[in-house]
């Protein structure tokens, strides 16, 4: 009797079964990322930053101005800058490799239930703007993201990933601190802000087990425009006063060496690290504030960098090679990697929003912002090398 009955209980198992199937595929998102396992490799003689800029006339951006994660005074196409089109359409080509353009949905699939955070200054949110506003080409459901201390960012839900920025533009905590009685012999000072290089900024300082990818930067802000000898910059640590006081570029060293023996000791090591090195700024004719400009139609060629960027040349832009040569020096031995984009942005001059600021009197407010980049723009070739990177890690350690 059992053996009877036993292909008609089968069959009334599997049918429903198939049923309930077929209903949950119907279920599934229709958007499927192309790839969902990194495939590509970067050979031993690989340079991703060194190479040269090439037009490509068939080179479109990824997104344009409605991407709801936009900076207004960084959209460029809503603000009408001149060239554009010209400005998207040159390529990166590094030397002795080949640099692949991100493909937004392979990416996101490789990093399924992962997160990546950016934490620095505001060129690091120019950084971040770009990749939001690619990201979200493969999932247009993206929403915008403001937790754990973060200052802006988005969650993917079609991928469980939330890429978010975390602005701490020294790095550490840094407060002001209004004139005393025992200052009134300082002429001009108006007060100071303490620095404890050894206090990573609460922005950032709790973030680490969310992160799997992180990207550092700082030095924008590391200069006596920010902190003029009316309101100085005064170092500390362990609660007191370093003595003797440090002038700025010290200060900036010993911050580094504190912030980075932070990041290796309470950050899990299995968290991907970079350090994204200065973004040049194309200062011509004066600082920021002295009616410097940038509104120049096409990128530097190699000759020219020198005179701008070279710090023995003394010249407006010079911070940047200094900086980093700093940077790199400190980051040696430890298992933070640096991401070298300087040398590539340098050729840029043509590539910031300069006088399209999207209001009207920001330019005799602010100057001409030549500084940060316009998006879409270079930006998007450092998301290109990052998730290059990324995905090239991901192959390696599975």
């Amino acid at each position: 009797m059992v053996s009877k009955l036993t292909p008609k209980l089968f069959s009334w198992l599997i049918l429903p079964t198939l049923l309930l199937i077929f209903l949950y595929s119907l279920s599934l998102p229709l958007y499927t990322p192309t790839s969902t396992k990194p495939k590509i490799p970067i050979s031993p003689s690989c340079n991703l930053v060194k190479g040269k800029w090439a037009i490509d006339p068939n080179r479109k951006p990824i997104y344009d101005e409605s991407c709801p994660f936009h900076r207004n005074a960084w959209n460029c196409l809503r603000n009408q800058r001149e060239n554009m089109g010209r400005i998207n359409s040159w390529k990166w080509i590094p030397d002795k490799c080949d640099l692949h353009r991100i493909d937004p949905g392979g990416f996101l699939g490789s990093m399924r239930n992962k997160n990546i955070g950016f934490v620095g200054d505001s060129l690091n949110e120019n950084f971040l703007v770009s990749f939001l506003c690619i990201l979200r080409v493969a999932d247009t459901g993206a929403n915008k993201w403001k937790r754990k201390g973060a200052w802006r960012g988005a969650y993917f839900p079609k991928f469980n990933v939330t890429v978010g920025y975390h602005r701490a533009v020294l790095l550490t905590k840094y407060e002001w601190q209004p004139k005393q009685l025992d200052d009134s012999n300082q002429d001009g000072l108006k007060g100071r802000y303490r620095v404890d290089v050894d206090t990573p900024a609460d922005d950032w300082a709790h973030i680490g087990a969310f992160y799997n990818v992180l990207v550092f930067n700082t030095g924008h802000w590391w200069g006596f425009d920010k902190f003029p000898k009316e309101t100085p910059l005064v170092f500390y640590k362990a609660g007191q006063p370093i003595q003797p006081p440090l002038e700025l570029f010290d200060g900036l060293n010993v911050v580094l060496e504190n912030m980075i023996a932070y990041i290796e000791k309470e950050l899990p090591e299995k968290t991907l690290k970079f350090w994204r090195l200065q973004s040049p700024r194309h200062f011509h004719g004066g600082e920021w504030n002295q009616n410097g400009s940038c509104t120049v139609d096409e990128p530097l060629d190699e000759l020219q960098l020198d005179l701008w960027f070279d710090p023995r040349y003394n010249g407006v832009n010079k911070e940047a090679r200094r900086l980093n040569h700093l940077i790199e020096e400190v980051l040696k031995g430890t298992n933070i990697r640096s991401l070298d984009l300087t040398h590539l942005s340098e050729f840029r001059a043509d590539a910031h929003p300069a006088i399209w600021l999207g209001k009207k009197d920001a330019v005799a407010v602010w100057g001409q912002d030549c500084m940060h980049w316009c998006l879409p723009g270079v930006p998007d070739t450092w998301v290109d090398i990052l998730a290059q990177l990324i995905t090239h890690y991901i192959l390696e350690t599975g």
